[in-house]
């Protein structure tokens, strides 16, 4: 039997023509939430649903529209003020039947106390990430939102719009939240925001269409999501700006019903569903750190994870071994190159892949750094004087500099076994951010740890454990490029442990 809030979901879905498919099943789970399962065989290109836009939570569609378009806001802040707005309504908003389906807020380490933050994501990619959020979010409400409470004309009740509530709504939009058409922007949509994420496993599929009634096919980006920045640079580092730009990857079908009707939203099976099985989504293909920022969890083994390692730390351990000079010289050189690691927002960082390998990029940086002095002279003058300068000068290969990115071969000549000796003592100083538990206390404490009973401890061991298996991985690739050189001279033997 359904629950109370999911009747009154679909009376609500009833009364403003949200249809869907008498074939899908909700269920309401205390611990897990709730989930759309298949009541029977579901064959691919199966319309599964349709959503009118005049049903979906916009900017647009919300009573507050002249009062955001009066204060000049726009992106997730106004969107989150539509939200608050309609939040404070009650029963009196359009959207009562489908608040009310929605928790207060999202288990999104946005929300999470300072003190949580710093106990549970320390050393992680989200810890440093989270807290330089979390001002710049009540910097927004301190700067767009207060204002608005002190504004007579508007009256909105302070009640509904302090700071707590600002970030609740964030943590909706960030997690819930479509980009729609062009008019409406991003929005909530009702019923889409029930389907559940696996990874490369949805069943359903997302795609917005212009207010000109052209198809925009996100298939290979997915979704956009709320006007939030949080997409991974590369393979995985997180990029966040919570008001500028969409993110995240919702692949689910959502386009005019018909050229003629396009004020209705379809959603689309994209495969075939068995019945009883649960049909998902997809938020696309997000590591752990991206996952956990913007939905709240974390999944094992997750292939799309990533640990990066700050150009700060490469610096600390090159100054442990020369001058500051010396190292500052080996960056410049290898910037002059045309070299660098990923950016975002005032950290520039190296990404080491799932399976441990890590970035070109920062392989040429400790090659270069390593590079005795009468060959760094040799590339200097040969820079200098933009000369052709092989790699016979310092890989004894009959190739330019410039080409080695593009060439396989030439990757491995540059991991040499200095360069093998850096990323083990740098797998180390990252590892070293964690704090004393070793990963064997990551692994015994999540062992023991119940999601239902400690949610947010359950996903951040997960998100701990993930990235320092990547850390071993990568003690592991430098030590099998040793072993293929036939030496192991100047290496301790390591437990890199499976």
């Amino acid at each position: 039997m359904a629950s109370r809030r999911l009747r009154a979901f679909k009376r609500w879905m009833k009364s403003q023509s949200v249809d869907y498919s008498d074939a899908l099943r909700f269920t309401d789970d205390p611990s897990l939430g709730i989930a759309v399962r298949a009541l029977r065989d579901l064959r691919e290109g199966d319309v599964v649903a349709t959503i009118p836009k005049a049903a979906c939570l916009t900017v647009r569609t919300s009573g507050a529209s002249s009062l955001i378009e009066a204060a000049g806001l726009d992106g997730s802040l106004a969107l989150s003020v539509a939200l608050m707005y309609e939040r404070s309504l009650g029963e009196s908003s359009p959207w009562a039947g489908y608040l009310q389906l929605l928790p207060e807020k999202e288990s999104l380490p946005l929300v999470w106390t300072l003190d949580e933050v710093d106990r549970l994501l320390r050393g992680t990619e989200l810890h440093e990430t989270l807290r330089e959020d979390k001002a710049l979010i009540y910097d927004d409400w301190k700067e767009c939102i207060l204002p608005l409470l002190n504004s007579g004309p508007f009256k909105l009740d302070p009640e509904y719009f302090g700071p707590e509530h600002y970030f609740a709504a964030k943590s909706l939009i960030s997690s819930r939240s479509f980009e729609i058409d062009e008019y409406h922007g991003s929005g909530m949509v009702p019923l889409a925001d029930l389907f559940n994420h696996k990874t490369g496993a949805e069943d359903v599929h997302f795609t917005t269409v212009s207010s000109h009634n052209e198809s925009k096919d996100d298939s290979d980006n997915g979704n956009d999501f709320a006007d939030a920045d949080m997409s991974e640079d590369g393979n995985g580092q997180l990029s966040q700006d919570l008001d500028t730009n969409s993110h995240g990857n919702m692949d689910m079908e959502c386009h005019s019903m018909t050229d003629e009707d396009p004020t209705v939203l379809e959603m689309i099976l994209i495969k075939d569903v068995k019945a009883g099985d649960e049909v998902y989504n997809t938020y696309g293909n997000l590591g752990n750190a991206a996952l956990l920022h913007r939905y709240g969890f974390t999944e094992e083994n997750n292939p799309y994870d990533i640990v990066n390692i700050d150009i700060e730390l490469v610096l600390e351990w090159s100054n442990s071994l020369f001058s500051n000079r010396h190292s500052r010289a080996r960056v410049g050189m290898w910037r002059r190159l045309n070299y660098s690691g990923c950016v975002s927002q005032d950290s520039e960082y190296f990404e080491i892949s799932y399976n441990g390998e890590p970035q070109l990029e920062m392989i040429m940086l400790l090659y270069i750094m390593l590079l005795s002095d009468d060959a760094y002279h040799i590339l200097d003058l040969a820079v200098f004087t933009e000369q052709d300068y092989n790699l016979d000068m310092l890989l004894l290969e009959k190739e330019k500099l410039q080409e080695a990115p593009t060439s396989e071969l030439s990757k491995d000549l540059l991991v040499t076994e200095g360069v093998c000796k850096a990323l083990l003592e740098l797998a180390d100083i990252r590892e070293r951010l964690y704090g004393p538990n070793s990963i064997r206390d990551d692994i015994e404490a999540l062992k023991k740890c119940n999601c239902s009973e400690d949610r947010k401890l359950y996903y951040t061991l997960i998100l701990r454990v993930c990235e320092r298996r990547i850390l071993e991985k990568l003690r592991k690739y430098a030590l099998f490029k040793v072993e293929a050189f036939g030496s192991k001279k100047g290496f301790m033997r390591r437990d890199v442990r499976k």
